[in-house]
């Protein structure tokens, strides 16, 4: 499956941003779905995960309350929404798709993964 993020970009502390991650090529609701990120000079996190069909979502402790992930899976699209954005949450953020049905915090358990958005949180 391909997978294209976007929606990212420059916002500052306190507001929000919708990310999406577009999939083709394979059947969408095959996968469970994570959005990971990577800021400068740190190891790749884990942010959030879906199942397959969207009945089960997991959290970082560190977004927990201020992100939430979706999906439609008519569209083949996932979704990331961030609100009440931290200087901390800049980062470049990455969906990736796992052929499987619950979603994982682990990075090595997804299959495929997309180019990355970069979302910069000005203080």
């Amino acid at each position: 499956v391909q997978l294209q993020a976007s929606g990212g970009g420059l916002v500052q502390a306190g507001g929000s941003l919708r990310l999406s991650c577009a999939a083709s090529g394979r059947t969408f609701s095959n996968y469970a779905m994570g959005w990971f990120r990577q800021a400068p000079g740190k190891e790749r996190e884990f942010v959030a995960g879906i199942s397959r069909r969207g009945g089960t979502t997991i959290y970082a402790d560190s977004v927990k309350g201020r992100f939430t992930i979706s999906r439609d899976n008519a569209e083949n699209t996932a979704y990331l929404q961030m609100s009440s954005l931290k200087p901390e949450d800049t980062a470049v953020y990455f969906c990736a798709a796992h052929y499987t049905v619950a979603p994982s915090a682990t990075s090595d358990t997804y299959d495929y993964w997309g180019h990355g958005t970069q979302v910069t949180v000005s203080s």
